[in-house]
């Protein structure tokens, strides 16, 4: 009996190998150093108020997994979930509430929520929150806002008139110094006035969503946060992630770094240690081109 159940658990552990390499991502877990399964993340997001999943914006592996991910902590969690989002501005948040209730088309929701072109992708994301009742934090800063500030930098926004603050995060706003601004500036090639007004910019967007998050937390005690934005706002947990971590010093934050990767088959997982605490690599075969 003891062999025939140990050969059970074998051809258990071959099967459920062979599924994962049939699977269009691969997920590694960097403090425990191995490949993990989705499940993995749910059980450690027990004692965690916040996950950030730092996506690229036209990977439609990493849109999928969003889904497959915030549905399961919603249905470990029992609906003690809610879903923030980058491709939201804060002065929508009333239209996305009317959504969320039914009171409203989508045709409407999408012009006067200013949906993204690819809405087509998180769709699936509003519509569980729909159906589920579940709550959605539009978490960006408007437009508007950060037009302003790449124009005139941060001191802008304190021209702005008092109806205008419930958008925006407190005042002032600091500008990220060291790592963060070492990897603007690699990826933006370059310093000067032009550059730093839009990494003011960058600043702004991470402290609004950072902001948002944490007003929720502190209002909705013991909800889970999935927190959706492209990945460098909390790749090494910096951007977003920081601003939340200074705004709400208390939570636990979990973060994963999803892209596609030419070495999909055989990820050398060691160079991507520092971006999060889950590495998500997909297959970029899969990844549109738009």
């Amino acid at each position: 009996m003891k062999y025939l159940l140990g050969l059970l658990f074998l051809i258990a552990a071959i099967g459920l190998k062979a599924q994962n390499l049939n699977l269009p991502y691969k997920i590694y877990d960097v403090r425990k150093q191995k490949v993990i399964s989705v499940d993995d993340i749910i059980a450690d997001m027990k004692n965690t108020d916040v996950l950030f999943f730092g996506e690229e914006h036209n990977d439609s592996v990493g849109h999928d997994l969003e889904a497959k991910i915030f549905e399961k902590l919603n249905k470990t969690y029992s609906q003690q979930v809610a879903l923030s989002m980058e491709m939201f501005h804060t002065d929508v948040q009333p239209i996305m509430n009317e959504f969320l209730a039914g009171l409203i088309s989508e045709k409407n929701f999408i012009k006067e929520g200013r949906a993204w072109e690819n809405y087509k992708d998180y769709k699936p994301l509003i519509e569980y929150s729909k159906a589920n009742k579940l709550q959605v934090i539009t978490a960006n800063a408007a437009a508007r806002y950060s037009n302003a500030v790449t124009k005139e930098g941060l001191v802008m926004l304190e021209k702005f008139p008092a109806t205008s603050l419930s958008f925006l995060p407190p005042l002032p706003i600091d500008t990220a110094t060291g790592r963060y601004y070492q990897k603007f500036n690699q990826l933006l090639g370059g310093h000067g006035m032009g550059t730093m007004k839009v990494y003011q910019t960058q600043n702004f967007w991470d402290a609004t969503m950072a902001w948002s998050v944490s007003k929720f937390i502190n209002a909705n005690k013991g909800i889970k946060v999935f927190h959706i934005n492209g990945r460098f706002h909390s790749d090494e947990k910096l951007g977003t992630l920081a601003k939340l971590q200074q705004y709400s010093p208390k939570i636990k934050i979990l973060n994963i770094s999803a892209f596609s990767d030419p070495a999909f088959e055989k990820p050398d997982w060691e160079k991507f240690n520092n971006l999060g605490d889950y590495i998500i690599i997909t297959d970029p075969k899969l990844k549109r081109s738009y």
